[in-house]
């Protein structure tokens, strides 16, 4: 297929049925494959709506530096659009996150600003809006607060869904996402709601202080504007070894290279699929696992690996 950029090439990934590790053959699980982006996560989505709504406002203009805190990801995808449209980039992210993440945005020619590891991505905020206010040519994004985050996943991420289970399953009865920003849980989860309305939301996230690169604790002390408690009906936290052992298994039996992210949310998935009678599940699997390689989760133990994430990586 033909295009005049990669932005065209966002959205549209696959949806897969977890047959081997599902442990409920009255029960369905389908997971869609978020690292299919061309930057290999569900950022370029969000990404892709925030800065074309930003430049159809007059809000961002040729003459504005982009920033943004991140965890990598978005920081990734904004580096690919800041190439293709024009604009310098400017990324604070903390200090612990993978290689591969720190590589693509040197790759990118991305400014990369460091924060302290040990204050996860909160500490990248606090580096992000102290350096907005200090240089009016900053425009960020704010992934946390911009409400275009929510509408991408409404609009296209749960539409294609939908499309995607049309004339497969006559319903959905729980869908289940990680807690990053919120986007993926407030806008995926409340147009499949709109579709299903007896539809259960689940939200994953990792305990406090936990190592799970991509998720956040709301325990930690920030929740982000976007994200709206009321409309989640089950709140999950998984731990840093079953997220890492199911990063594992879904390489192993179901051949999909996930990111640590997607590992805690097919736990979750797993596990609720045990306790149901029947029905469908739907999760998101937000990247691909070839962003932390350098991490050798697929070769060490999982003890080993839980060892050296220590302290919040987002």
């Amino acid at each position: 297929m033909l295009y005049s950029d990669l932005t065209e090439a966002i959205g549209h990934t696959p949806m897969i049925e977890l047959r081997r590790l599902n442990p409920n053959p009255a029960v369905r699980i389908f997971a869609k494959l978020e690292g299919f982006n061309p930057t290999g996560s569900l950022k370029d989505r969000i990404v892709k709506y925030m800065i074309e709504r930003a430049e159809a406002s007059g809000e961002l203009t040729p003459d504005k530096i982009l920033l943004e805190p991140t965890s990598g990801n978005t920081g990734i995808s904004l580096g690919m659009f800041a190439k293709i449209k024009g604009y310098p980039l400017r990324v604070v992210m903390p200090d612990n996150v993978s290689s591969e993440r720190r590589e693509l945005l040197h790759a990118f020619g991305v400014e990369v600003f460091l924060s302290p590891g040990s204050e996860g991505t909160n500490g990248a905020i606090r580096m992000a809006q102290k350096m907005l206010k200090e240089d009016d040519r900053h425009f960020m994004l704010d992934q946390y607060g911009n409400p275009n985050n929510v509408l991408a996943h409404y609009e296209t991420t749960a539409g294609e869904i939908l499309e995607d289970l049309k004339g497969t399953v006559d319903s959905i009865d729980l869908f289940i996402a990680g807690l990053g920003t919120g986007g993926t849980l407030m806008g995926a989860g409340r147009r499949l709601k709109e579709a299903f309305p007896n539809m259960k939301i689940t939200a994953v996230q990792p305990y406090p202080k936990g190592g799970l690169q991509g998720l956040r604790s709301l325990m930690d002390g920030y929740v982000p504007p976007i994200f709206d408690m009321s409309r989640i009906d089950v709140n999950e936290v998984v731990k840093d070894e079953d997220a890492f052992r199911m990063v594992k298994k879904l390489a192993e039996v179901e051949g999909i290279l996930g990111g640590i992210s997607s590992g805690a949310v097919v736990h979750r998935a797993l596990k609720a699929a045990e306790r149901m009678e029947n029905g469908v599940i739907v999760t998101i699997l937000p990247d691909g696992g070839w962003k932390y390689l350098s991490e050798q989760i697929w070769t060490d133990d999982v003890s080993t690996v839980s060892e050296r994430f220590t302290g919040p990586m987002w």
